[in-house]
């Protein structure tokens, strides 16, 4: 049995107000004293508008940027470039990502369509099963910060990691492991839980969203059959450089910004069950990030919080929108910490949220994460 940690002393102020509150004196986990209609008053009504000639302007222009930058990289054809190739492109990999991702929280468009069309050719195109992952997302929106019912980087309870083999846990919690995990997500799910997000039969989805699973598994297979045919065509070596590597620095990017959405703040934040759990409590748990000079480029996502309340809103208003609920939210709006040009200083953030958020308790409607203090002395000894 792994060792308890106790839950942070973080005393409950009874009733709270909406001014600035001393944080070393601040529970996150208390219930919030307004309601989420005072939010979404505060949000001005036109951040709610989609305007999809302006979003399928931002797919126009990050489709520029990758196309130009792979034939740059053609022409250049030189080992000193490279690696800024990789890079550069992962990151346009990973907003495409996220416009595809507006559309399946239709925050793309009111048009059912347009969104199924440009979700499908933007989440194919980097290797994600669209509606496969949409129905997932929408569970995990709509269960945020349930220890049970969440679906994206779940905490594991106390007996879920015990039964873990410690080379899982190894896998799990050791950098830079976490952060390759997205593809063996999307075929196997979490510890803990079973299902494909391929298999239309999988517990993940109803009966009658079969025939979406069906159809994005059919247009992920044909984006591996148009991979494997343009290996044939220009070689293995030139897909692999073209596509390959920028693909796992976009899953690099998938991973860490997903897990730092909800993990790694300074502060440990609560996790519900039961009756304590309700969607503005959960949602209230998710941690806002600034990402320097990338946050224009994959489209404001770490702008997280009034994101998950409102998924309905479009990108290119979150900013406005969180600024406007601010006063609303109080201290429960946790103020990013400024990055620099590169967004080095969420490095810490990650290393310190793997080395002492193990698992949960298996018991109890409030529940923080604990650490397990053997783990990583047990990896040493069996390196050493």
């Amino acid at each position: 049995m792994v060792e308890a940690q106790s839950k942070p002393m973080n005393g409950v102020n009874g009733i709270h107000n909406h001014n600035k509150q001393d944080e070393a004196d601040f529970d996150p986990s208390a219930p919030p004293p307004f309601k989420i209609a005072e939010i979404r008053a505060a949000i001005p009504k036109h951040c709610w508008v989609k305007n999809p000639w302006r979003s399928v302007s931002y797919v126009f222009r990050d489709l520029f940027v990758i196309f130009a930058m792979a034939s740059a990289a053609i022409y250049l054809e030189s080992w000193y470039l490279w690696p800024v190739y990789w890079a550069a492109q992962g990151t346009m990999f990973w907003a495409l990502f996220v416009l595809g991702h507006d559309c399946g929280h239709g925050s793309f468009s009111d048009s059912r369509t347009l969104n199924s069309v440009v979700g499908h050719i933007l989440h194919s195109a980097i290797l994600v099963p669209y509606n496969g992952w949409k129905i997932s997302h929408r569970t995990h929106h709509q269960n945020h910060g349930h220890v049970e019912n969440d679906e994206s980087w779940v905490p594991l309870t106390e007996k879920v990691y015990s039964s873990l083999h410690e080379s899982t846990r190894k896998f799990r919690f050791r950098v830079p492991y976490p952060i390759f995990a997205y593809p063996f997500y999307l075929w196997t799910r979490s510890p803990g839980k079973q299902g494909s997000h391929f298999n239309p039969y999988s517990d993940l989805f109803a009966p009658n969203e079969r025939k979406d699973v069906i159809t994005s598994t059919l247009c992920w297979t044909m984006m591996v059959a148009l991979l494997l045919y343009l290996s044939y065509v220009v070689g293995p070596v030139q897909i692999l450089k073209l596509y390959c590597v920028p693909y796992w620095i976009f899953i690099m990017w998938i991973d860490l910004v997903t897990y730092l959405h909800h993990h790694g703040y300074d502060q440990k934040l609560p996790w519900y069950r039961g009756k304590e759990w309700s969607y503005l409590r959960g949602g209230l748990t998710t941690v806002d990030r600034d990402y320097g000079m990338f946050n224009n480029i994959h489209h404001d996502i770490g702008t997280h919080v009034i994101h998950h309340l409102f998924p309905q809103i479009p990108h290119y208003h979150l900013v406005e929108a969180t600024k406007a609920a601010k006063p609303v939210l109080g201290n429960y709006y946790r103020e990013p910490k400024k990055s620099g040009p590169f967004p080095v200083h969420l490095i810490d953030n990650l290393m310190t949220s793997m080395s002492n958020d193990h698992y949960v308790s298996d018991t109890g409607d409030i529940v923080y994460y604990q650490t397990d203090p053997k783990l990583f002395k047990s990896l040493k000894s069996k390196s050493s």
